[in-house]
């Protein structure tokens, strides 16, 4: 499917009449630069788009108020998944992006150690099992390699899995990245494409030519630009509301617990099927299904935790102890393994639980690429991508209407 939905006054040919001379690479005026697109957050999502943006030949700045990585993407597994998406247009962003990452990025994928390994989805009784069949039916249908499998064969696929489960599915298209290796080295490509790259530079306020956004400003310096990219994860919302627009993303906090390392013992991504139904779910209490893997360092690591609590930064011991029961409930060879340590984080949670991509018509001149949540690591790659294609007027792969910040489902 493809669609130029999304699309909007091409950045370069609205630069083109600026005074400034072009080239690769930002141009300095004094303190101040002046670029085609201004990506505003440096994780993975806005690394990947800044990448996409240079290879396309615009000229890209890319701002964070902190270090480069060190939000959201700083504190997730680094899940690049399909089964834990139903079908719709999250599941079609999924699908272009796992296309993204292996044939686009294919030759980059040993810098974030890209691990093709799988995933192993469990149900525990006959309710569990009937829903995982209903839904890998309907993945199957819209393209996902979805296996389902049986007992026995789940004790072939994980012979560490604690007997008597009902049944599963294997996903051979799950893999995993290291976030924070993802994003330091996409803002190295980005780099050597012509791209400025600027940690520690929050953006305090939006360059403004009536109603149209023209760029931003920091404690240091301005950057005109014609288009802004919003892509400040959790924190989207304020970057919004500096252009007066509302837009509902949300902290969902998330722990994650890190075991000693290990001798081989997990193969794939392997999680209980409860969790495709937290997150879908809108609640705002704490949640915990488990989600477990191994890393080419021999760790584990355990998830996954949800809950909306604003950006309370305290660890929950409850949290934690649900974790470690999840963990060992799917895997009692885990028990007597030492926990190392313990990271959280906040999802950017939109209430409709899809991401906003695109440009948004209140404020001409702003983009967006935020609200994620959980798979931001998985779709950053084709988010950027997409993004690139639109900026560039180029039709998209995708079409971003499902998507639009101005969407209805996203008032709620």
């Amino acid at each position: 499917m493809s669609g130029a939905s999304g699309r909007a006054a091409h950045p370069r040919t609205a630069a083109r009449d600026r005074a400034a001379p072009r080239g690769r690479g930002a141009v300095v005026t004094g303190e101040n630069l002046t670029a085609d697109v201004a990506v505003v957050g440096a994780g993975a999502v806005g690394a990947a788009t800044a990448y996409f943006a240079a290879r396309a030949g615009l000229r890209v700045v890319v701002l964070d108020r902190g270090a480069l990585g060190g939000g959201t993407s700083s504190a997730g597994e680094g899940n690049v998944l399909v089964s834990d998406k139903d079908t719709g247009p999250e599941l079609e962003l999924a699908r272009h992006s796992q296309r993204v990452w292996r044939e686009d990025l294919h030759e980059h994928g040993q810098h974030w150690e890209f691990e093709s390994k799988g995933g192993v989805v469990v149900a525990s009784g006959a309710a569990s099992l009937a829903a995982l069949r209903d839904l890998t039916a309907r993945q199957r249908a819209a393209g996902v390699q979805a296996v389902d499998v049986g007992p026995d064969e789940l004790a072939a696929l994980e012979s560490e899995l604690r007997p008597g489960l009902a049944g599963g599915a294997h996903y051979p298209e799950d893999a995993q990245v290291q976030p924070v290796l993802l994003v330091a080295h996409l803002l190295r490509l980005a780099s050597a494409a012509g791209a400025r790259v600027l940690p520690h530079e929050p953006v305090t306020a939006f360059q403004r030519a009536g109603e149209r956004v023209t760029g931003v400003v920091t404690p240091r310096r301005t950057v005109a630009a014609p288009a802004v990219v919003n892509a400040a994860g959790t924190w989207a919302g304020e970057v919004a509301a500096l252009a007066g627009i509302r837009l509902p993303v949300l902290p969902r906090r998330g722990f994650v617990l890190v075991t000693e390392p290990l001798p081989p013992t997990i193969q794939h991504k392997v999680y209980a099927a409860e969790y495709v139904g937290d997150v879908g779910s809108s609640d705002a209490a704490l949640q915990s299904s488990p989600v477990i893997e191994g890393t080419p360092a021999g760790t584990v690591l355990i998830g996954s935790t949800r809950e909306r609590v604003g950006f309370d930064r305290r660890t929950s011991r409850a949290a934690l102890a649900a974790l470690a029961r999840g963990a060992l409930g799917l895997f009692p060879a885990l028990e007597g393994v030492r926990a190392i340590r313990a990271y959280h984080g906040f999802r950017p949670y939109c209430p409709d639980h899809l991401p906003v991509i695109g440009p948004d018509p209140r404020a001409p001149g702003l983009w967006h690429a935020c609200g994620h949540e959980g798979a931001g690591i998985g779709l950053s790659a084709g988010t950027g991508q997409l993004l690139a294609q639109a900026l560039t007027g180029r039709p998209t792969a995708l079409g971003l209407a499902p998507f639009a910040p101005e969407r209805e489902g996203l008032a709620a």
